[in-house]
């Protein structure tokens, strides 16, 4: 099916149905739509399926998951569009591409706003991460913050030569997320920061659209970036987050019941990833060193000139979240 079919599909009439509360239609069953990027196997994805596994144990049947991986819908911005008029019900996105449309989230795209990645995890588990997926859910833009979802940390890699130093990223043109921060942070590194939306990067690389991209090591690997860009940077300059977000429209349409089963499966999914994405991300790392791909680790020493470099960015964009940020930086 594709995207112009999807589209036209009963999905709203499904809904209609759903809705109602006739006992003869008690027992029809809804399909709710996912969307990923990534793969079938992808933890993001595994774990969207599996909080749909459980609602259809759960309810006897009444709803049932169906997943549309590896782009079949568009790109991450397509699918928060979708679920905003609810022609789908799941959309698992990055916070780069959420960042746009609920601004509160834009915290956590600011360059190494977290040390590390279990830095990260305990932000997104504790008060903090509670609170941006209420942002989302109160912003008024249609859609439900469920939870949140691993997808370790972003690096570089490109076509042309390693990225050994700062110095070393000066001109190539690299694509990131389409997030005004994120094509501003490019450019203070000395790069060429270019918008592109996900689905476009591969064929971007091979055409020399673009020199290189950012990103975390299993979509650098199993979205088969590494076939074109045979150099690797793990510079860490990232550690973004993603959420599942739910249609409004449907939620709305839901018994308070169901929606206290589809926030705890979420809930439970968000653990359940992240054990995934810890397997999934060696299993990257060992392809791409099998694959020659060469690979340079930032030292801690070194990576100062790369958080350095930076600093316009946060002097442009972070006063409005300083609140937040001490908040982050505070989490031990």
């Amino acid at each position: 099916m594709n995207r112009r079919e999807f589209l036209g599909s009963s999905a709203v009439a499904s809904l209609a149905l759903a809705g109602a509360a006739a006992p003869a239609l008690a027992e029809t069953k809804l399909m709710l739509k996912a969307s990923d990027v990534h793969p079938e196997g992808y933890p993001t994805v595994t774990a969207v399926e599996n909080i749909g596994k459980k609602l259809d144990q759960a309810t006897n049947g009444r709803y049932g998951v169906q997943m549309f991986a590896s782009m079949q819908l568009g790109g991450e911005k397509e699918a928060i569009e979708q679920a905003q008029v609810g022609a789908i019900q799941f959309a698992r996105v990055s916070v780069g591409a959420l960042g746009p449309v609920v601004d509160d989230l834009n915290v956590f795209n600011l360059p190494y706003v977290f040390r590390d990645t279990a830095h990260m995890r305990k932000v997104i588990d504790g008060e903090i991460g509670q609170e941006l997926l209420d942002k989302v859910t109160n912003s008024g833009k249609g859609l439900i913050g469920l939870c949140w979802m691993d997808a370790g940390a972003r690096n570089f890699y490109n076509t042309k030569h390693p990225v050994k130093t700062l110095a070393d990223l000066k001109g190539l043109k690299v694509r990131v997320m389409g997030n005004p921060m994120f094509v501003d942070m490019a450019n203070a590194m000395g790069s060429n920061g270019v918008a592109m939306g996900y689905d476009q990067v591969f064929s971007a690389l091979q055409t020399g659209v673009v020199d290189g991209a950012e990103n975390n090591p299993p979509s650098f690997v199993f979205d088969n970036h590494y076939q074109v860009a045979k150099y690797l940077t793990i510079d860490e300059h990232l550690i973004v987050p993603e959420m599942v977000v739910f249609s409004k429209k449907t939620w709305d349409a839901m018994s308070k019941e169901d929606q206290a089963l589809l926030t705890k499966f979420s809930k439970e999914a968000q653990q359940e990833e992240r054990k995934l994405w810890d397997v999934y991300e060696k299993q990257a790392m060992d392809k791409a060193t099998a694959a020659g791909i060469n690979i340079v680790q930032i030292s801690e020493t070194d990576k100062k000139a790369f958080q350095d470099a930076v600093k316009p960015v946060w002097d442009k964009y972070g006063p409005k979240y300083a609140a937040m940020v001490k908040r982050i930086q505070a989490v031990q």
